[in-house]
């Protein structure tokens, strides 16, 4: 399965971003394979649109899941409609690779 997590940086020790339209990163990390990409957010600047435009993007990548600190409700709707799951977390100090370990163990 592939997650992506919104991310700070583009490495595991780069936090996560609380924003998710305007994330700098998504770190896409498929369980399966325990491979990890980050792919650049090219909509974070965009005047409006950036949360369904960067939605688009990471279903593209086939995505089930999403973590990030905050969604829109233009975005809820979006992965409503895609069945992609979306995950909250409010601690914006955690690292992308703790997270990954956490997605591991749970896998365990």
């Amino acid at each position: 399965m592939k997650i992506a997590i919104t991310s700070t940086g583009n490495n595991t020790e780069s936090t996560i971003d609380s924003r998710f339209g305007r994330c700098t990163y998504f770190a896409i990390y498929d369980t399966e394979t325990q491979g990890l990409e980050f792919v650049p957010n090219q909509s974070k600047d965009n005047v409006e649109g950036a949360g369904p435009a960067s939605a688009q993007l990471v279903a593209s990548r086939g995505v089930q899941k999403v973590i990030s600190g905050e969604f829109g409700a233009k975005v809820k709707d979006i992965f409503d409609s895609l069945k992609i799951q979306l995950i909250v977390v409010h601690d914006d100090k955690k690292q992308i690779g703790s997270i990954i370990e956490m997605l591991n163990n749970a896998k365990n």
